[in-house]
């Protein structure tokens, strides 16, 4: 704990998206490592939203669930005022690139508008209610390196990187981002920003990468790789990211952003290989002892897609001592160990919209 006591003002957290991937791993570590605190899950359940995620820790008397919308003003005014919330961790967003092509309307209401309210009910409940001393409150945004645009063979995303979005869903974010800085210069707002590279690691939706690999794998059907496989992301541990934004909270500097990446530079292809060869290894054979390598399928590459993404964590290292603790090696097993023991979590999340959707991405490319 922090000698000018920030880690003791942190009483009452409004979780934004806390059902979705990074935003359930988050609520499980805050709930561990915050003893005083108390935990406002606030979360749509789109389908990307599980309540199955949290399931083990729902009656703890420091968790509360709410379902509803980060667009809807009035819910969250009413629930700043209900539990005298100090600090916003926001994740709410839609974030799937492909989805974010075939349907952007989603990404510029959820992603701005959703970020915009929750600004408002900040600004409005934090400035002028005479409860809450600006001073002792946080809101952090949650953002992505895909607002940076694409790199070269060469360099790094920093946080001085001029911002170049390449996709309605990193555009969505990137505004997002503009309008969290703009409350903390304009209004003096407590914002705090983090801009990460691609999470992975247990609780995601079966339509990112990793997990879609694993369970396409598991069942002997195609692994579909966009263009030639080689497009490089930096793969960040879902804990190590978790970690990363609680050290924010506690130290970072108001109105800063802190990029927080994995140090691990991978090519898709790479990726879908290291996951074929662990299954091969740990799970049932497929027929006829077919290595699952044998399942990778190149498909037509989406529009717009960024060639390389890589950040440099250094400035979280060096003001706020954080880096990353999991290497990939490490983290994928844990990855594909936690989908194995937890079949019946995959089963229960692919229903017939989430296929209907997986066959029309993929389907004829």
């Amino acid at each position: 704990m922090q000698s000018n006591g920030r880690e003791e003002l942190i009483k009452n957290i409004l979780v934004t998206g806390g059902s979705g991937f990074i935003g359930a791993n988050f609520i499980r570590l805050a709930l561990a490592t915050l003893d005083s605190c108390r935990l406002v899950n606030l979360d749509k359940l789109t389908y990307a939203g599980n309540p199955q995620n949290l399931t083990d820790i729902s009656d703890d008397p420091r968790y509360r669930f709410v379902q509803g919308d980060i667009c809807d003003a009035s819910l969250v005014e009413q629930l700043f005022a209900e539990e005298q919330i100090d600090t916003v961790v926001h994740f709410a967003a839609e974030s799937h690139v492909d989805r974010s092509i075939t349907g952007p309307a989603a990404f510029i209401e959820t992603n701005i508008l959703g970020t915009f309210t929750l600004l408002e009910a900040a600004r409005k409940t934090w400035g002028f209610d005479g409860r809450s001393p600006l001073a002792d409150c946080r809101f952090l945004h949650v953002s992505t390196d895909e607002v940076y645009g694409s790199l070269g063979d060469t360099g790094l995303f920093t946080e001085e990187t001029p911002y170049d979005p390449r996709s309605p869903y990193s555009s969505s974010k990137a505004s997002s981002d503009h309008l969290v800085s703009a409350y903390h210069h304009t209004y003096g707002l407590p914002t705090l920003i983090t801009n990460c590279s691609n999470n992975y690691g247990p609780y995601q939706f079966p339509e990112k990468l990793i997990p879609l690999i694993i369970n396409n794998a598991l069942n002997g059907k195609v692994l579909p790789v966009y263009g030639d496989g080689k497009n490089v992301r930096d793969w960040l541990y879902v804990v190590d990211h978790c970690t990363a934004i609680l050290k924010v909270l506690k130290k970072g500097h108001l109105g800063e952003t802190y990029n927080i990446g994995g140090n691990n530079e991978k090519q898709n292809i790479e990726v879908v290989q290291t996951i074929c060869d662990i299954l091969d290894d740990q799970a049932a054979p497929l027929p006829e002892g077919k290595p699952r390598r044998s399942l990778i399928t190149f498909v037509k590459d989406r529009p717009g897609h960024d060639r390389r993404y890589a950040i440099d964590a250094g400035k979280i290292t060096k003001e706020l001592g954080w880096e990353p603790s999991v290497t990939f090696e490490e983290g994928i097993r844990k990855t594909v160990k936690w989908y194995l023991e937890n079949s019946d979590w995959i089963t229960k999340v692919i229903d017939g919209t989430y296929q209907e959707y997986y066959d029309r991405m993929y389907a004829g490319r």
